[in-house]
């Protein structure tokens, strides 16, 4: 089936008017594309532009020049009623609604429908109770928006956009403030949407790991430029790398697909051994400051296996290793130019690690 674009940007600049002087350009020339059935995260550093593309997008505010096309119809003509039975839009700001009960603010996304005594039909009603639903808020209909908790509230809003029909949903950092559990819920919400719904969705997000894990395409967000593509892609390109120019100490690893403070290497670890224990021993070495170089675990691996033991693409030409770390039965043996240690828990693990290399002459 051909995917049909939702959203395109013809080489628009966005920005706003100031009153005191001349428009002022936040982003020139973006070229950008969305289509049905796919979650766009877009991602970039604060104050960078990502909520006035959005609001520009939503049709909050109009292109400072270029083409806005909206299935492929210039956005200049759609009235907003139009629109708002095209689009729709989840501010993060926090709503603060004492009086609306959740079906209340599920209802004002009908309201592009109604007429103008503001009249819920059976069908508005069963929309609505379906919106509801799809969020996984059952039981939620009459609790007041200042008495649920943000993960809720937050579905709630997604709710009304979703009974307000719309192909497109636009969402600015939906999963802000909220805890690692509703962050999750909200995105696999969104990406089932999507999938099942056809739904063209682009959020803003400062969350990577849920970006790369859950987004189809990327619009990532730097000082001189909007790139665009899939998450592997982008990672893959070294663009994550230019995301923060001004911060020397953070860095992206483009082996593990995330940020990290950058470190002084203390020293380099061989670690011989298999299973899922050899990641998270691998993360804990790393942590405290240590090159991790790693070979799997076999009957003849032994504690005294030189660098030239290793695979070809682990064989660093400079590799002295001071500490050799092999699983053993009980725990963990740690050789060295002092001696063997046995050790039988990870922390007793980087405990003695870390006071090993702090020995004169290590």
């Amino acid at each position: 089936m051909k995917e049909e674009i939702f959203v395109e940007c013809k080489e628009i600049s966005i920005g706003y008017n100031d009153r005191s002087s001349a428009s002022v350009v936040v982003k020139r020339d973006l070229t950008l594309r969305a289509f049905s059935g796919e979650i766009v995260a877009l991602i970039g550093g604060n104050g960078i532009g990502k909520s006035t593309l959005l609001k520009t997008i939503a049709g909050f505010q109009s292109p400072l020049s270029g083409e806005l096309l909206i299935h492929q119809r210039s956005a200049k003509d759609y009235g907003p009623k139009e629109l708002a039975m095209e689009m729709s839009f989840v501010s993060t700001e926090i709503v603060r609604a004492a009086s609306l009960t959740v079906r209340e603010m599920v209802g004002l996304g009908r309201f592009p429908y109604t007429n103008w005594f503001g009249q819920l039909t059976d069908y508005d009603q069963k929309i609505i109770e379906t919106a509801i639903q799809q969020v996984g808020l059952n039981g939620y209909e009459n609790r007041q928006i200042s008495r649920i908790s943000d993960g809720e509230r937050q579905r709630a809003m997604i709710a009304r956009a979703l009974a307000q029909d719309t192909r497109i949903m636009i969402l600015d950092e939906p999963t802000a403030f909220l805890d690692i559990s509703n962050k999750y819920e909200i995105v696999r919400i969104l990406h089932r949407l999507a999938e099942e719904q056809g739904k063209c969705i682009i959020f803003s997000t400062h969350d990577l790991n849920t970006a790369l894990s859950m987004a189809d395409h990327i619009w990532l967000m730097l000082d001189d430029r909007v790139v665009e593509g899939l998450p592997e892609e982008i990672a893959s390109r070294g663009y994550f790398g230019s995301l923060f120019p001004n911060n020397q100490h953070l860095v992206f690893d483009p082996k593990k697909g995330d940020f990290r403070i950058r470190k002084e290497s203390k020293g380099k670890v061989k670690l011989v051994a298999r299973g899922p224990e050899v990641l998270w021993v691998t993360k804990a070495l790393e942590r405290i400051g240590f090159e991790v170089i790693t070979a799997p675990r076999t009957p003849q691996s032994n504690l005294h296996q030189s660098a030239s033991d290793l695979p070809e693409e682990e064989n660093h030409p400079d590799s002295s290793f001071v500490l050799e770390v092999t699983r053993v039965t009980k725990g963990w043996s740690v050789s060295y130019s002092g001696g063997n240690i046995e050790l039988e828990t990870m922390e007793q693990l980087c405990r003695a690690v870390k006071k090993i290399m702090l020995q004169p002459g290590s």
